[in-house]
C-alpha cells in the first residue's frame, strides 16, 4: 500500500480553500505512477457512481431484474454490462467525430432513448456497405450535448439519511466559478 499526501488549493472569484488530503492507492511505483497525477485523477473516482446510476435508474428504470435463478442474473447482468459498454462507445465516437468535444458533455439518456427507437421502429437493421461510426445514436448524442460540467469546488458529502432532498433548496450556490487548483504533493518520493 502507498499512501500521499496533498495539499490541494483551490481560488476562485468565491474565495480560496486549502485542505489536507490522503490518498490510499495499491499503485507502487512512484516512477510509473507519479503522485501528482494520482491527486489530479482522484476526483474521477465518482464516474463509477455515474454508471451505477446509468445501469439502474435509466436503462432498467428503477425495475429489479427479472431472472429468478443464479444463471439467469448472471446472464441478465451481463446483458445490461453490454448495452451500457455499446452505448458508451457510440457516445465516444460520436464525441470523438468533432475535435475538442469533451465525453463528459454527451447524454446517456439520449443514447438510450435512440437505440431503443432503432430497436422499436426496426431502423437501420440493414447495414449499408459504408460503416458510419457517429450513426443514428451518435446524430442524436451530438444534436442533445449537455452543458459543460461544473467544476466541483467542494468537497463530497454523504447526504443525511433523514431526506433525500436535503441537496434541494433556495440557499445551493449553483453557479460556474472558474477555479484554479494548485497540487502540492507532501509526501517524499523518489
Amino acid at each position: 500500500m502507498r499512501i500521499i499526501e496533498a495539499r490541494i488549493s483551490i481560488t476562485t472569484t468565491a474565495g480560496h480553500h486549502t485542505g489536507d488530503y490522503r490518498l490510499i492507492t495499491t499503485l507502487l511505483d512512484p516512477r510509473r505512477y507519479p503522485a501528482t497525477d494520482l491527486v489530479r485523477l482522484y476526483h474521477e473516482r465518482w464516474e463509477i457512481e455515474t454508471a451505477y446510476l446509468e445501469l439502474k435508474s435509466t436503462i432498467l428504470g428503477g425495475r429489479v431484474l427479472r431472472a429468478r435463478t443464479p444463471d439467469g442474473i448472471d446472464q441478465e447482468i451481463h446483458a445490461l454490462l453490454i448495452v451500457y459498454q455499446v452505448l458508451r462507445t457510440a457516445m465516444v465516437d460520436a464525441t470523438d467525430s468533432q475535435p475538442g468535444l469533451d465525453p463528459d458533455r454527451a447524454s446517456f439518456t439520449t443514447a438510450l432513448n435512440a437505440a431503443r427507437d432503432q430497436i422499436v421502429h426496426a431502423a437501420g437493421v440493414i447495414a449499408d456497405t459504408t460503416i458510419d461510426l457517429v450513426g443514428t445514436i451518435g446524430e442524436r448524442v451530438l444534436a442533445n450535448m449537455l452543458p459543460d460540467r461544473r467544476i466541483r469546488t467542494k468537497t463530497r458529502m454523504i447526504k443525511r439519511s433523514n431526506s433525500k432532498y436535503q441537496a434541494r433548496g433556495p440557499n445551493i450556490d449553483r453557479r460556474t466559478y472558474k477555479a484554479t487548483t494548485s497540487i502540492n504533493v507532501i509526501t517524499n518520493e523518489p
